[in-house]
């Protein structure tokens, strides 16, 4: 009797790790990398299809997750962003000298744009990782595309380093922001 049960355990023993083993190589870990950078998440391969951070993938990738709970569907949507700086004197720019201040404005070109949007903003990064908002409005009707230009700002690029400019979106006002364009600037 003694007997049966050590057979009947090892039997289960081995049926199980067996299945856990089984289960570890249908299922694979692997890193996802965006234009050369790693998600923090990654993703999953289960018996040959890919799963991946949605949402991670979609701001690495500067686009919107449009998520419909009644249909359970999440769709990508990439508006297509065009920015571009002007000094007072009406020239356009891409670099700066460090520790000057600069007036200027943002011109931003948006099309393709097939998600209704709550408002937009356009804000500068400095090197250090601090947001300075250039300009932020609400949009008043749905538009597939439109032209913005923002008001002029005067800014002190105190350090050397890259200053991002960032077009962001929200679709509704109680999302958080999404950044949908970035423009990077040097200050030598």
């Amino acid at each position: 009797m003694k007997g049966k049960k050590v057979l009947l355990l090892t039997l289960a023993m081995t049926l199980w790790g067996g299945t856990m083993i089984f289960a570890d190589s249908a299922t694979q870990a692997i890193r996802v990398l965006v234009n050369g950078s790693e998600l923090s998440e990654g993703g999953v391969m289960s018996d040959g299809k890919s799963y991946l951070p949605l949402r991670q993938l979609a701001s690495q990738m500067q686009a919107l997750v449009v998520w419909d709970e009644g249909a359970r569907k999440a769709t990508i949507t990439k508006p297509n962003v065009h920015m571009f700086l002007f000094k007072s004197d009406k020239s356009t720019f891409g670099g700066v000298d460090a520790g000057k201040k600069v007036n200027f404005s943002v011109f931003a070109q948006v099309d393709t744009l097939t998600s209704e949007i709550n408002s937009f903003k356009i804000s500068i990064i400095d090197p250090s990782g601090k947001e300075t908002l250039i300009q932020q409005d609400t949009m008043k009707a749905r538009k597939d595309n439109f032209w913005f230009l923002t008001e002029e700002i005067k800014y002190s690029f105190d350090s050397p380093g890259t200053y991002s400019v960032r077009f962001f979106m929200r679709l509704s006002a109680s999302d958080e922001w999404s950044v949908v364009s970035e423009k990077n600037l040097i200050a030598k």
